[in-house]
């Protein structure tokens, strides 16, 4: 029970703040919709990944350049931004910028939630790695990686949403792209500092929103591109 509680209990704490930090909350059904979906695109994100080190990367080095940009951060970071693009822009309730930012985490947690448990209640014992110690490691790492990729992905996904700039568009998907590349490539203790850049980043793109949140008493419905 405290193995799983490690496991899952950072993603529902990251997942809560941005949550209830919206002045004008998201549909209960929604959030556990888009947050099962993180959950599926583990299957394909799988297969992608297997795939792209089978044959891009190199087995003996998981650190290399073509294994860290061309693995996972490539394939997970697009598979989040799809559920984005392809379900929730078309959401009613998708309807200013901060949704981007709560559905962005929200479907990144999905995700880290159920990869976190791959590999704490799978993984670990094909590496023989303590369960506990690898849980706790990921619990700042890996865990809060994803969840603030998804802020960064949806602040960007969000402004592109009621701007029609693309420009938003590129760099919701390019910078979590090149992040996670980085993160996977340097490997501890430089991956950590890079999570806490990526904080700093994301505590500055959530204020602007929550600023902007703040000088409204309503919600007021937007139109789209």
């Amino acid at each position: 029970m405290y193995t799983l509680a490690i496991t899952v209990v950072p993603s529902i704490i990251i997942l809560l703040f941005f949550y209830l930090s919206d002045k004008f909350k998201e549909p209960k059904s929604t959030i556990t919709t888009v947050f099962f979906l993180g959950i599926l695109i583990c299957l394909p994100a799988g297969i992608l990944n297997g795939f792209m080190s089978d044959n891009f990367g190199d087995p003996k080095n998981q650190n290399d350049l073509t294994h860290s940009f061309l693995g996972p951060a490539w394939t997970e970071e697009i598979l989040k931004f799809l559920v984005l693009y392809t379900i929730v822009l078309r959401r009613k309730e998708f309807n200013e910028p901060m949704d981007g930012i709560v559905y962005g985490v929200v479907v990144s947690l999905g995700f880290a939630t159920y990869e976190n448990y791959d590999y704490v209640f799978r993984l670990a014992e094909i590496w023989e790695i303590d369960p506990a110690q690898l849980a706790i490691w990921r619990s700042y790492s890996a865990v809060p990686m994803h969840g603030l990729n998804g802020c960064i992905m949806g602040f960007y996904f969000g402004m592109y949403a009621f701007s029609a700039n693309k420009k938003y568009l590129i760099l919701s998907l390019i910078i979590p792209f090149f992040l996670h590349g980085f993160y996977n490539f340097f490997g501890y203790p430089i991956n950590i500092m890079i999570v806490l850049g990526m904080l700093a980043l994301a505590i500055i793109l959530h204020s602007k929103l929550k600023k902007l949140q703040d000088t409204k008493k309503t919600e007021q419905e937007k139109l789209k591109i």
